[in-house]
């Protein structure tokens, strides 16, 4: 059961530092001028996303073993959704921005579209580092 409350625990906290970056004038491209901040919403710093899968595979290589396929499975797809994270969706953000943009200063009618931020390497590596962090806490003090 531990497995699947840890990752709860990182979203948690990642998603609740997001709010605090907010308040102290951070997370601007995410927040872009919202003054009711959502705590769903993705991109910004610290990364939701890393913080969730690499708490998973930190704690399976805890509970399971460095050399276990769990842990090497749980790797891999931390891998991917990091790497999708800082390439794939930071890109297509920038994307969004950039046609909102024309959309606005053309004037057209077409409606503005919903832009998910990515993230940057550092967003990513500090999300990564609350993973770490919670899973190495639960596992011990819960041993």
């Amino acid at each position: 059961m531990k497995v699947l409350i840890v990752p709860v625990i990182a979203w948690a906290i990642s998603q609740g530092l997001k709010q605090v970056f907010h308040l102290m004038g951070r997370n601007r491209r995410v927040f872009s001028g919202d003054t009711n901040p959502k705590i769903l919403l993705s991109g910004g710093m610290p990364s939701a996303h890393s913080a969730i899968v690499v708490s998973l595979a930190v704690f399976l290589g805890l509970q399971d073993g460095w050399g276990s396929s769990v842990f090497g499975l749980a790797t891999w797809l931390a891998i991917i959704v990091m790497y999708d994270a800082m390439m794939v969706r930071y890109s297509s953000g920038m994307q969004g921005e950039t046609l909102n943009k024309l959309i606005s200063e053309q004037g057209s009618k077409l409606k503005k579209l919903r832009v998910a931020h990515g993230h940057t390497p550092v967003e990513v590596a500090a999300g990564a580092a609350i993973g770490m962090v919670v899973a190495a806490v639960v596992f011990f003090a819960t041993k």
